[in-house]
C-alpha cells in the first residue's frame, strides 16, 4: 500500500546523516524514488551515503526552517487502517500538536468515541515508518515511533510547548 505525492528522491538506497540539533543520526531509506523507511540510530550503518537532497532539507528544518516535507514521495507499508491515520498524521501543519482523538476524528472510518478505533491510531503511531515526514511527535496523548527525547525537541525546534 503506498501514498504518493509530489518530490521523488531518486536513487534507491540507504541514506544518513549525525545531526547535532537532535543528538542522534537520522537515516532514510528510499525505493523506487519514494521513502520507505525513517529512523533515528545512534549510529549509521557504515553503508549510508550521507548524500542526499532530503537530508539537506532535514538539516534545515532541525536548523529551524519550516518544512512539512509534504511534497516528498513516500511508500507507506503498513496495514490500510493504520495507513489512513498516518496521511491524517501528515496533514498535522507544522508547529502544531493535535491530540488522539483528533486523529481518530480526521480519520475516515475511525470512530473517535470507539477504543478499538483509539487502540488503531496508537498502533499506527508506533508502527510509523516515516517519523518527521509523518510527524508523529506532533500528536500528543499517544507515544509514536520516533523516540520521545527526539520528539521532544522537534517539538521544541517548532516552538511547540510540551506535551
Amino acid at each position: 500500500m503506498t501514498a504518493d505525492t509530489g518530490v521523488g528522491l531518486g536513487d534507491t538506497g540507504v541514506f544518513g546523516r549525525e545531526y547535532d540539533a537532535i543528538d542522534r543520526a537520522v537515516e532514510l531509506g528510499t525505493a523506487s524514488g519514494r521513502l520507505i523507511s525513517v529512523s533515528f540510530p545512534e549510529t549509521l550503518p557504515s553503508d549510508a551515503d550521507g548524500e542526499h537532497p532530503l537530508l539537506d532539507r532535514i538539516h534545515e528544518y532541525l536548523d529551524g526552517a519550516e518544512d512539512d516535507f509534504a511534497d516528498v514521495e513516500v511508500a507507506i507499508t503498513v496495514p490500510t487502517d493504520q495507513r489512513s491515520v498516518l496521511e491524517s498524521v501528515r496533514t498535522v501543519p507544522y508547529g502544531e500538536s493535535v491530540d488522539l482523538v483528533l486523529i481518530a476524528r480526521m480519520t475516515g472510518g475511525l470512530d473517535h468515541e470507539e477504543e478499538a478505533d483509539l487502540r488503531i491510531v496508537r498502533e499506527a503511531l508506533r508502527a510509523n515508518p516515516l517519523p518527521i515526514v509523518v510527524p508523529d511527535h506532533r500528536v500528543r496523548d499517544a507515544a509514536g515511533a520516533t523516540p520521545e527525547p527526539t520528539a521532544a525537541r522537534l517539538r521544541e525546534i517548532e516552538g511547540i510547548r510540551s506535551f
